[in-house]
């Protein structure tokens, strides 16, 4: 049982949305900790270090207790700086709490990795085991939501900073335990009810508070013992929905597995991997693994050539209320490449997050994931198809899991397309039919 790890608390949010003001708050009115505080300001100058310095009334004797990390994101090229500045505040023996607030333009997952790695979960003992995380904070800012996905295009893209904005909202969003919906008092209650629906979609499961300036129970925010990083990964919206259409599909198929001559299954395999990993084979990993952001899922459908029922039927569309809604697109064909960035060229507006395993019909042995938030759309290898795998193996498997079995197409293997689809006013029958167009006959020889 390792002892004496310093919990920490990792505020995300957008540029604007009330991070320094949170941080500000929590440090003028917590009582009982020791906190150390680690900022991380994109700028060459670091002023919310300062700020906080001087709003928090830190005395010239605690100055060293605000750490800031400049001139690159704690997610990426300044995560071995976070992990070395977290080790060297525990070392001191000075602090008994550390508070992060990331860069507004950082995803929340690699942070939450570093972090991780030295709770010494990974078993390195070259690395220190010092701290773990105790919760992480995503501070929506209420009225920038309204303006992203309930006013339609009413924020205007200009630079590059700006095209990330909803794909970032959403990564805060997806990934977190504790959401601050923060300036709900420059937003209507009909608009609130609105932000507060597409974070529900988004997340289902985190704590949902809201908050002016800032203002928020800390028991809320400090010393919580609620994160868990399975659990907050496996809660983001796209996952739960695929787990229900799975569901639902299961049981269709007990229902009516004596009127079908191909049974139809489904075996998820959400991904994430720690380090952003890819792993070389799907069929290594056919026992519901997680690796980071990789939403696969190996099924099998009872049409022959591939052409599926595109969510859970018609009482299975998920949403409604205000428009927002989510449905899965799933076909056991392959997209034509040219086809689907055609498509994805003329991505629907109304689509606020769509994710899932993709198959191509140039590549019968790799499968990508498809991810798009806001105006971001990417594919990106994830693994081959257990499909790729030895007969050996195949066979192995097979033989000693006989729900993968079910899932098991004789002609197919585990290919197959299967998309979550998260957003306002969708006209869906219209997405599913320009899916449809994008999509060809297998060759599978």
């Amino acid at each position: 049982m390792k002892k004496n790890l310093i919990p920490v608390t990792l505020l995300t949010g957008y540029l604007g949305a009330g991070k320094t003001t949170l941080l500000n708050y929590i440090l003028n009115n917590q009582k009982g900790y020791k906190v150390a505080v680690i900022v991380n300001d994109i700028g060459e100058v670091n002023i919310d270090a300062s700020l906080i310095a001087k709003e928090a009334s830190i005395v010239e004797e605690d100055k060293d207790s605000v750490v800031p990390l400049q001139n690159g994101c704690i997610c990426c090229n300044l995560k071995t700086d976070l992990m070395n500045q977290i080790i060297k505040l525990c070392e001191t023996h000075k602090f008994d709490y550390i508070l992060i607030e990331a860069s507004g333009i950082c995803e929340p997952m690699p942070i939450a990795q570093s972090i991780e790695t030295l709770s010494g979960i990974t078993g390195d003992r070259s690395v220190p085991a010092v701290c773990k995380l105790d919760n992480i904070v995503a501070v929506v800012d209420a009225l920038r939501l309204v303006d992203e996905f309930a006013g339609g295009n009413s924020l205007l893209k200009k630079d590059l900073e700006e095209t990330d904005i909803e794909a970032l909202l959403i990564q805060q969003i997806e990934f977190c335990n504790t959401i601050l919906i923060n300036k709900t008092d420059l937003v209507t209650p009909e608009q609130l009810a609105i932000v507060k629906k597409v974070v529900r979609t988004l997340q289902p499961t985190a704590k949902l508070i809201e908050t002016q300036k800032g203002v928020v129970d800390l028991k809320e925010v400090l010393g919580t013992n609620a994160f868990d990083f399975e659990k907050v990964y496996s809660t983001a919206g796209w996952i739960k929905e695929l787990e229900e259409h799975d569901k639902h599909e299961h049981e269709d198929h007990d229902h009516d597995e004596h009127e079908h001559e191909h049974h139809e299954h489904h075996h998820d395999e959400h991904d994430h991997d720690h380090e952003h990993e890819e792993h070389e084979h799907h069929h290594e990993h056919h026992h519901h693994d997680h690796d980071h952001d990789d939403g696969k899922d190996h099924s099998h459908c009872d049409h022959e050539h591939g052409h599926c029922c595109h969510d859970h039927g018609e009482g299975h569309q998920h949403g409604d209320e205000f428009g927002i809604s989510t449905f899965v697109y799933y076909v056991r064909k392959p997209f034509d490449r040219m086809k689907l960035e055609n498509f994805a060229s003329n991505w629907p507006n109304s689509v606020i997050r769509a994710k899932g395993i993709v198959w191509f019909a140039d590549d019968n042995d790799e499968a990508f994931v498809l991810e798009q938030a806001g105006k971001q759309i990417t594919a990106s290898y994830s693994g081959d198809w257990m499909a790729t795998a030895p007969k050996g193996q195949i066979k192995k498997a097979l033989a000693s899991d006989p729900e993968f079995a079910k899932n098991w197409d004789e002609k197919l293997g585990d290919r197959m397309v299967k998309l979550v689809f998260i957003g306002r006013n969708m006209d869906k029958s219209k997405i599913i039919t320009a899916l449809d167009e994008c999509t060809v006959e297998p060759n599978i020889r």
